[in-house]
């Protein structure tokens, strides 16, 4: 088995009522727990405030971040055990960011 690196991107954020948001909440924790009983799930990360900042390059500029479009902000992560980058692939199509317009980038980990 492998490591990925699943990056939650874009996607509308939840809006509604209360009960709308805990039905939102309720999707990604079972999806979580499906991939925790298959064994898939390493690490299942945090999600990120869209706020932040970056640090550039040699000079240390600090600019107000992370992206100009929202759809490029990366919402939170999770950390994956896969047979390879395809069985990655098909473990991210059950990810609920999807149904809301957002992506999923599946990236493996580098061995080191």
């Amino acid at each position: 088995m492998s490591e990925f690196l699943f990056l939650y991107r874009g996607g509308e954020r939840p809006a509604g009522t209360p009960e709308q948001m805990q039905q939102t909440m309720q999707k990604w924790i079972s999806w979580m727990n499906e991939l925790q009983a298959k064994g898939n799930l390493k690490e299942r990360g945090v999600p990120l405030e869209p706020s932040g900042k970056i640090v550039r390059g040699k000079d240390k500029q600090v600019v107000d971040g992370p992206f100009a479009e929202a759809k490029d902000v990366v919402g939170g992560y999770s950390i994956i055990e896969a047979k390879d980058l395809a069985h990655a692939v098909e473990l991210s199509m059950g990810c609920p960011i999807l149904a809301i317009g957002g992506d999923v980038e599946v990236r493996p980990a580098l061995k080191m």
